[in-house]
């Protein structure tokens, strides 16, 4: 069982250095939240997401899981669903 933990944590190191960690309601949109406020948070998110040293890691993370919710690795969720050339349906 510990080795299964350590595999994840592991998987998982590059996180510990985001600089989304002290924000994560930024990267995440709430089903009632307008539409101005979410295009704010995206732009605020990616604004961080360019100066953070885990950006590839993130992104790369992004694609491998199709990740459908939040700002990853510098993309929202509708830049990553055209990227992976599917319809975003939400």
């Amino acid at each position: 069982m510990q080795t299964e933990i350590t595999r994840i944590d592991e998987r998982w190191a590059w996180a510990d250095h985001g600089m989304c960690r002290d924000v994560p309601d930024l990267f995440y949109n709430a089903e009632d939240e307008s539409k101005s406020l979410r295009r704010r948070k995206e732009a605020a998110a990616k604004k961080l997401c360019f100066q953070c040293p885990v950006l590839a890691e993130c992104a790369s993370h992004a694609e491998a899981n199709r990740e459908l919710y939040g700002v990853w690795g510098g993309m929202t969720e509708a830049e990553r669903h055209r990227q992976a050339g599917r319809a975003r349906t939400g």
